[in-house]
């Protein structure tokens, strides 16, 4: 049998197919474009998303059995804002989860509305990634376009729909649009009211692992498919990636080292930062989980190396990093579109601090990717106070590809890292529960324990991990004096 899992990213599309030991059997990616129409603004057309998903499924197909394809399912890119009218056509574009124009609207929410109302209607505070914030910003901006709303859909949600007519989304995916009741498990009658729509222009709740119809007669006449193949809605990319790699239990953590950041920690009952600096949202597997997610991680690198030394010789810039000593007392904020977690701030901006004339691009790029893993500390610090246990992180995204930097991290985090012997990212996690939804694995967990094995691990080195404790201290104090600075409408020089 075989299962596709097909991840919906900010830049591509990645369409895996899986076989029941796990084994990948073809994976294709395509390509479409991102649009940055003002300062800040970060969207994209679905109907992108729709074509270059179904030419790479019919692609990724061609060369196999395609009577043993038995189910679908979905990863992507979450928060987005996806709306259609009566007639199902798409209203304008996506607003997508790196779009920062909705900070107003945000403050609204977690001032006017009130941090403390929000957490209790949702679990969490508002974000201006989030959906609700864009939902307001389109009220108060484009009344037009709201007025027509009739389906509010996550970017997944908007694949799901168009090759099945199954109009759903799941728990996991819903957590970040800020108007589902994460603990209730339910669409919060509060914030819709806030928000002005109403529970029929959502979607249906599911779990991630569940389906919710087969494919429409007229995609399987595109792919060539003539039986019926499941359509298991899926999650959100970052849980999709925590169930590709096997964080479905206490103990484990996934990190990613993509473009953005994120810790993420399963938890078998509803927790919440009392801070609100974590995300509290539900699990593609049927449980919980605590996530933190700062938006310039791999992301920060890339710009450094390619954006300022014009170079693409990662290997060589990272070894010269590697020989740079780490009590060198030069910092790197990574703030370079604003954070998210744990400081919510899209007013921060990225600093180099501590600068003098012995320093090295070499200490210079060691303190890019220092940054960068001490802003994961900031989560992995609220992660552990809440009393989760982390015995082992499963480290993802292309930043995993390099030692140096798996080692930083077990140093930073003084914590075991494991990399993944099939690192497909999310689009294995959707796979997964592709299978699981076709009935071939009993439940997430079962899957996860048969499929998922780990390769090299990365032990805390006892002296670095006290060098870099020591170091993370300072670079923890830097972020609340700068505040003041980027919170300023001018400079008080």
């Amino acid at each position: 049998m075989f299962f596709i899992g097909v991840d919906l990213g900010t830049s591509s599309v990645k369409i895996l197919v899986m076989d029941q030991s796990g084994h990948i059997q073809k994976t294709v990616t395509k390509d479409y474009p991102l649009y940055f129409p003002k300062p800040l603004w970060s969207e994209q057309n679905p109907q992108d998303w729709l074509e270059q998903s179904l030419l790479g499924i019919k692609e990724a197909i061609s060369e196999l059995d395609a009577s043993k394809i038995k189910a679908i399912s979905f990863s992507g890119q979450m928060h987005g804002l996806v709306g259609l009218d009566a007639h199902d056509n798409v209203i304008r574009p996506a607003i997508l989860w790196n779009d920062q124009r909705s900070t107003t609207e945000t403050d609204y929410l977690n001032e006017e509305i009130g941090r403390d109302a929000l957490t209790r209607y949702t679990g969490n505070i508002a974000f201006p990634g989030f959906t609700a914030p864009k939902l307001l910003w389109l009220k108060h901006h484009e009344p037009e376009h709201f007025s027509r709303l009739k389906k509010i859909m996550l970017p997944k949600d908007y694949l799901a729909y168009k090759l099945s007519g199954a109009f759903a989304t799941d728990y996991a995916d819903a957590s970040g649009a800020l108007y589902l009741d994460v603990a209730g498990r339910k669409w919060s009658e509060q914030m819709l009211s806030i928000l002005d729509i109403d529970a029929s222009q959502l979607p249906a709740l599911y779990e991630a692992y569940e389906p919710i119809g087969t494919l429409s007669d007229e995609v399987k006449a595109f792919l060539g498919l003539t039986h019926d193949v499941a359509v298991v809605i899926g999650s959100g990319d970052q849980a999709c990636a925590a169930v590709g790699g096997g964080v479905v239990s206490p103990g484990r953590c996934a990190l990613s080292l993509g473009t953005s950041g994120v810790v993420f920690v399963h938890s078998d009952t509803f927790i919440k930062d009392p801070n609100d600096g974590l995300h509290a949202f539900c699990h593609a597997n049927g449980a919980y989980h605590l996530m933190g997610c700062m938006l310039s991680a791999a992301g920060s690198l890339k710009w450094w190396v390619e954006g300022i030394l014009k170079g693409v010789d990662y290997t060589h810039i990272m070894d010269e990093a590697s020989d740079a000593v780490i009590e060198n007392d030069l910092f790197f904020l990574p703030y370079l579109m604003g954070e998210r977690s744990p400081h919510n701030d899209p007013n921060a901006r990225g600093v180099f601090w501590g600068l003098n004339l012995t320093h090295t691009q070499g200490d210079m790029t060691r303190s890019v990717v220092e940054g960068v893993s001490f802003a994961l500390r900031d989560s992995f610090e609220i992660i552990k106070a809440l009393g989760q246990p982390v015995d082992e992180i499963r480290i993802n995204g292309g930043g995993s590809k390099n030692d140096f930097w798996c080692q930083m991290i077990a140093d930073v985090l003084d914590t075991k890292v494991v990399r993944l012997a099939t690192d497909a990212g999310p689009a294995y996690g959707a796979a997964i529960l592709a299978a699981v939804g076709a009935g071939a694995f009993k439940s997430v967990k079962e899957a996860c324990d048969q499929l998922i094995m780990t390769t090299e691990a990365f032990m805390p080195n006892p002296e670095n991990v006290i060098l870099y404790d020591k170091k993370y201290h300072k670079f923890a104090k830097l972020y609340p004096h700068f505040k003041t600075l980027w919170a300023a409408e001018e400079l008080p020089l």
